[in-house]
């Protein structure tokens, strides 16, 4: 930690956890530049679902999963999807994925994921006011539909997680599903409702409202590639296009799923894999649903957006380098076609993001080991906006020393 009042820091990444810890930082004085090949917000926070969900304890790694891999190898349409050609590459992944599962280590997940969520919805409130923009606020719950008791009971586990960690929720039957959303098909039964859950509306302009917030403040955004980071006399420096010349006291990995590109030369290992999520947007059709929407046996989330309806959801891991599987989308497609009626005559468009995701769902938020004054926050998975502002607050504190930086917020450190 440096002793200076207003430090040098680099932020690397500017999605949703960059662009807010970038803002935190410079709201508390820290001189911070903001870098990314793209513009503020073009990645993988341009097409999230906009979903706030701090009852989301439970990991995706479950006792039984294991029974679920061959049908991740086999099945081109299950939620969950690992494509032959990248097995031996996702393999180490995959086998600490399935030890995930185990039950001590999926309630110790659950313990910090509960920990790091605290207060997101009140946060992101609060932010959107802040930033002018209050209308991208959406708080009328999430509601998870399921076809009858035996699909909810697959899910039974993560249910009572929730409720553990004092979430209400509200079982619904098909009376109470249609009186919240009455364009559901028969298809779904049963509902579950977390009505105290929130959605933002356009979570792209969300993160532009941010980085403008940012740079209005006097902090600078820089569009370039960092490809490499060095130690250079007790600073860092940044390689690559565009990076900029000088040296900063801190740098702030919160690259996504390119963190691990740029820390592994340092020595830190990540068990960071691309959980490659798709979208399709309906043009139109926004009054579909009133609300965050999740086909609980399907993975999808319908929401709401500004622009219209959005159906994403649903895993692949297929890494970083390969094109974007039209199957992917072309299912959504046919998920929302089959659920809503009136979406067949609207035109859409398609989207694939890169979600970093660690095994046991945990992020990695805090300094890096070995590395002064170098932090990392990434691996948030599906949460990366509901956990986006409790990950800046905890790092814009720990670089001020207001909290020790081994204190990571419930998330795991870097190493750990």
């Amino acid at each position: 930690m440096t002793s200076l009042a207003n430090p040098r820091v680099a932020v690397v990444g500017a999605g949703i956890v960059g662009t807010s810890i970038a803002l935190a930082l410079r709201k508390r004085g820290a001189d911070v530049t903001l870098v990314d090949r793209g513009e503020p917000g073009h990645g993988c926070s341009f097409g999230n679902s906009g979903a706030i969900s701090p009852g989301s304890v439970a990991p995706l790694a479950m006792p039984g999963v294991l029974a679920s891999v061959p049908g991740m190898l086999l099945d081109e349409e299950s939620p969950l999807y690992l494509p032959l050609r990248y097995l031996p590459q996702a393999l180490p992944w995959l086998l600490r994925f399935v030890a995930s599962a185990q039950p001590r280590r999926v309630e110790a997940a659950a313990r910090k994921l509960a920990a790091i969520h605290t207060g997101a919805i009140e946060a992101h409130e609060a932010m959107t006011r802040e930033l002018g923009v209050p209308e991208l606020f959406l708080r009328r719950g999430h509601l998870h539909l399921y076809p009858d008791a035996h699909y909810l009971g697959k899910d039974a586990a993560g249910w009572r997680m929730r409720e553990e960690y004092g979430f209400h929720v509200e079982r619904l039957d098909r009376a109470g599903i249609l009186a919240l959303e009455p364009n559901v098909c028969d298809r779904y039964q049963l509902g579950m409702y977390l009505a105290d859950h929130a959605t933002i509306l356009n979570p792209f302009r969300y993160v532009q409202a941010m980085a403008r917030a940012f740079t209005g403040a006097g902090g600078r955004f820089e569009l370039g590639k960092v490809s490499a980071l060095q130690q250079e006399n007790g600073a860092w420096a940044l390689k690559g296009s565009g990076s900029g010349p000088g040296t900063f006291d801190h740098v702030v990995v919160a690259a996504g799923a390119w963190s691990k590109q740029l820390l592994s030369p340092l020595g830190i290992q990540l068990a960071l894999e691309s959980q490659r999520g798709y979208h399709l947007q309906f043009i139109g059709g926004r009054e579909t649903v009133s609300r965050t929407v999740v086909l609980a046996d399907r993975k999808v989330f319908v929401t709401p957006m500004e622009d219209g309806l959005r159906v994403g959801g649903t895993v692949e891991i297929g890494g970083l380098s390969a094109p974007p599987d039209a199957r992917r989308a072309a299912l959504l497609g046919r998920i929302a076609r089959d659920t809503f009626r009136g979406l067949d005559a609207l035109s859409t468009r398609e989207w694939m993001g890169h979600r970093p995701c660690m095994p046991d769902s945990v992020p990695v938020v805090g300094a890096a080991p070995g590395s002064k004054n170098l932090w990392i926050a990434t691996g948030h998975g599906h949460l990366g906006l509901t956990d986006s502002l409790n990950t800046a607050q905890h790092i814009a504190s720990a670089i001020f020393g207001e909290v020790p930086a081994h204190a990571a917020a419930g998330a795991q450190l870097a190493g750990a």
